[in-house]
């Protein structure tokens, strides 16, 4: 088996895999400005996708811009989300460099859909490939490719449930839930040769996530009986649904705003691929989705309540009008729920006490603080997932730090490696 690594090598972004120069997993694209898109754009016979993230998903129509129409296989979330977000890039970069892809190609895609469920094998471009629950976000995917020689597992981003020391168990104990609300860990351990394996926390152990809930939920409280307002900046896709969840929980008021509302409501139309349909329906009863535009949300500032909005690193949505509002009021808090990447006004929050909005730096006296509620395992949930491969070959990919964890394998006697960006590994 033949691997291009064409993206997501060495990085956390565009993530893009050919196996046998036939075959692609994942074509996605790295939000930065400008936008990078995989090393290059492959003819492949079929692709199959992991997962409805921007990283995995959002370069997915230029594939269908030429004269090819390559056959795409997900889940059915996967499916909707990508559309989606492909719809979204048109509005935001439609007609300029930054956007790779015409309504037209958005177009095609729905016409070479084809979407599959978990466990059941079906056949791409001469492979047999399976999906299993990768427990990241709904619709996410292990994804077990088998050319009749070798047996590909290429994990995409997937989480398991615990805390530190990685999957120290599913139950719910007496700090709150070991995992996700939205999305139950993944427990899926196909046999495979070689293993391509995210690395976006392999340096980290996360809190175990009921303690992580405990405290937000105290500190949101404790807020609102002040008379505060609470901004919980969220990604629209898994973090939204999660928050909502979490608020619904510990009987916290909440407002929903930005896409995350539209999708919300898509994952509620596939009540098999979350943890718990009837718990996400009461979350959505129990929250408010906002309506109108920036006047009623100048409004809700005033109401002492969480609101839940994009975007989780406050580079554009609603968030835009929300942060302004409270940020002079040292009573108001803002709590971000996601890993803040460098360059974005989220990190530059964080670290300064300053945000970029619109343009503007303000000062923000408002309370920030940061809450671990990742979707993504961690170094131990990681090595546990590897155990189960200890005779066979891991790549890492999708990682600041590939190259260190590859060698920490290696030092723990797995036989690792980290390709790099456009590297054939041969397996």
């Amino acid at each position: 088996m033949e691997l291009r690594f064409l993206g997501g090598a060495r990085e956390v972004g565009r993530s893009a895999v050919l196996v046998n120069d036939a075959l692609l997993i994942d074509f996605g694209m790295l939000t930065d400005s400008p936008p990078q898109f995989p090393v290059e754009t492959p003819v492949p016979d079929a692709v199959v996708v992991s997962h409805g993230h921007l990283d995995h998903v959002g370069a997915i129509p230029s594939l269908l811009s030429g004269d090819a129409r390559p056959q795409i296989h997900w889940t059915p979330p996967t499916r909707e989300l990508a559309l989606t977000l492909a719809r979204d890039t048109l509005k935001l970069h439609g007609g300029t460099l930054q956007c790779p892809f015409t309504e037209n190609d958005v177009k095609r895609v729905t016409e070479v859909s084809e979407t599959h469920g978990y466990g059941g094998s079906f056949e791409a471009a001469g492979h047999e490939v399976t999906f299993f629950d990768a427990g990241h976000i709904p619709g996410s995917a292990h994804v077990l490719v088998d050319d009749g020689d070798t047996r590909l597992l290429y994990t995409g981003d997937f989480h398991v449930d615990g805390g530190v020391g990685a999957g120290a168990g599913t139950e719910t104990d007496r700090t709150g839930p070991a995992g996700q609300r939205l999305v139950p860990g993944t427990t899926a351990r196909p046999d495979a040769d070689v293993v391509v394996c995210e690395s976006t926390y392999a340096d980290v152990d996360h809190e175990r996530r009921g303690t992580v809930e405990k405290r937000f939920a105290e500190s949101v409280k404790t807020t609102l009986w002040e008379g505060g307002t609470v901004v919980v900046p969220a990604f629209a896709i898994g973090r939204t649904q999660e928050m909502m969840l979490v608020c619904e929980a510990h009987d916290i008021p909440c407002y929903v705003d930005g896409m995350g509302k539209g999708v919300t409501e898509m994952i509620r139309r596939h009540p098999g691929f979350v943890r718990d349909a009837d718990a996400l329906r009461r979350a959505t009863s129990h929250a408010r989705f906002v309506t109108g535009r920036d006047g009623q949300r100048r409004r809700i500032t005033d109401q002492r309540a969480a609101i839940i909005t994009t975007s989780g690193m406050l580079s554009g949505g609603p968030a835009m009008t929300y942060i302004p509002e409270i940020r002079a009021n040292p009573v108001n808090k803002i709590a971000m729920t996601g890993y803040q990447v460098e360059g974005t006004p989220g990190r530059s929050l964080m670290e300064t006490g300053r945000a970029e909005i619109d343009g503007r730096v303000m000062p923000v006296a408002a309370q920030v603080e940061q809450y671990d509620f990742s979707a993504h395992a961690d170094r131990g949930g990681l090595v546990s997932l590897l155990e189960s491969y200890r005779d066979g070959r891991v790549l890492v990919n999708h990682g600041d730090r590939c190259v260190w964890f590859a060698e920490q394998l290696r030092a723990d006697g797995f036989d690792a490696a980290a390709p790099d960006l456009g590297e054939t590994v041969v397996v």
